[in-house]
């Protein structure tokens, strides 16, 4: 009999050693080598000869129709690019109690309507999932399978050869042909690829659910979003009802695209106008607040940046930020010290997005900078005025994409003045608000006040 043995596989890029090191020698990750155990086979053992692949050319090759199924989920459709494509696999990961499971149970409802659905609980059994429906008020005739052994996942799956598959979630599952454990980085690899393997094969497609780490990672080797055809994060915050879907990528439609939703009693509703859910009306003008117009994808939102500049006593001030990466705030504020004159070094500086969304773009510069100018002179901003642009080290306002798109829903909401980068206006576009072009930071706080 083989003796098992221990080895070290990175999470990252799947390298393997026989001791543990803080780095990996081959990606360079830091802390990311986990145990395994490896039962190597038996000497002497002959390997089945392999089959030669099919080789086949591209006029060869039939065209899939490209039909997609809506699942009457709007928010949800919008991320995946139009709904949910056949033999497509999609990995939607999020914080425990989140509210995948509840998502992708509604999901399952409304995907029976054109054909079987195999619901496949890791997690929980039969009673604990009918129990889930029950609240939510489904009662469709939906599979149930709860089961973690791969092997016999896919095989209740070739028997019922249903539509559409999902699985949750992947940290549970096991094949019974690896030695490790459920979870470790061989088992999850090694699962997800069989069941992608199945998709692929039999044209089904598949959801798969998964965990992440606390610091907001998918649990697993990294090697798990290439495999997949999709990758969604569900965020949120535990104190706020307000549900965030990201898709980071998409081999059928585009990336960074976002579904909004909100977690109620009878499960978890899509917010068709989110724009309405984050810009608040307060009918007044207010200090350290301001209105931009961000793009989430294909999606432009009207957001509000808030700042609050407070003398402080420390040596160091604090910089706090959420929603928006930190190092853009640090940047602002150097510029507004070298290029404005202002003096910051004794103040606390405090950055929110108000809704709890995240924004990725550099867009939100210019808004940020207003809103600590805004702050610190305790000046109130128009609440009609919106702010978009990337501000450079230089102080100057540089280019964003999507104009016209953002400048049409600032019209939509009701702003009247926008203030853009001047490189980014058209040459002969006309709109309907009162559209001003700057080159400088300096220029937008002289008229903006």
């Amino acid at each position: 009999m083989a003796k098992t043995k221990t080895q070290f596989v990175c999470s990252e890029c799947g390298y393997a050693s026989g001791k543990w090191s803080g780095q990996c020698p081959s990606c360079g990750s830091w802390n990311t080598m986990t145990e395994e155990m490896v039962t190597p086979a038996p000497q002497g053992a002959v390997r089945p000869a392999s089959v030669p692949g099919r080789i086949v050319t591209f006029d060869k090759i039939p065209l899939e129709s490209g039909k997609r199924f809506k699942t009457g989920i709007g928010e949800f459709d919008r991320v995946l690019g139009g709904g949910v494509v056949s033999g497509g696999v999609t990995l939607a990961a999020g914080e425990p109690g989140i509210g995948k499971s509840t998502l992708f149970l509604q999901i399952a409802k409304s995907l029976t309507a054109y054909g079987n659905v195999l619901y496949v609980s890791g997690e929980e059994s039969p009673s604990q999932v009918k129990m889930r429906a029950k609240r939510l008020g489904i009662e469709d005739n939906i599979y149930l399978m709860a089961e973690t052994e791969v092997g016999s996942i896919l095989a209740g799956t070739e028997q019922l050869s249903p539509k559409f598959l999902i699985v949750d979630s992947i940290q549970t599952l096991y094949d019974a042909s690896l030695s490790s454990a459920p979870g470790s980085v061989g088992q999850v690899r090694g699962c997800a690829s069989r069941i992608t393997q199945a998709a692929k094969h039999m044209g089904i497609a598949v959801f798969i659910v998964g965990h992440v780490t606390k610091e907001g990672a998918i649990a697993g080797p990294r090697v798990l979003e290439h495999i997949v055809d999709t990758v969604l994060y569900f965020e949120g915050e535990r104190t706020s009802n307000l549900r965030i879907l990201r898709a980071v990528k998409n081999r059928f439609g585009s990336t960074d695209e976002i579904g909004v939703f909100e977690m109620r009693d009878a499960g978890v509703m899509e917010v068709k106008n989110p724009t309405m859910l984050f810009e608040g009306d307060f009918g007044q003008d207010m200090s350290g607040v301001s209105i931009f117009a961000a793009t989430q994808g294909t999606r432009p939102m009207l957001l509000e940046m808030q700042a609050l500049c407070a003398h402080t006593q420390l040596n160091i001030p604090r910089r706090l930020v959420s929603g928006i990466d930190q190092n853009r705030l640090y940047m602002v504020c150097a510029v507004l010290e070298k290029k404005i004159g202002l003096k910051l070094y004794q103040q606390d500086i405090f950055i929110n997005v108000a809704g709890g969304i995240r924004v990725r773009e550099h867009a939100a510069d210019l808004a940020m900078a207003v809103s600590i100018v805004s702050s610190l002179r305790n000046l109130g901003l128009p609440r009609d005025t919106a702010f978009i642009g990337e501000v450079g080290l230089s102080g100057e306002i540089r280019h964003v994409t999507q104009l016209s798109r953002r400048i049409s829903e600032c019209e939509k909401m009701g702003i009247r003045r926008v203030f853009v980068p001047k490189t980014s206006l058209e040459r002969g576009a006309s709109y309907g608000i009162q559209v001003e072009g700057m080159n400088t930071l300096s220029d937008v706080l002289a008229r903006a006040f």
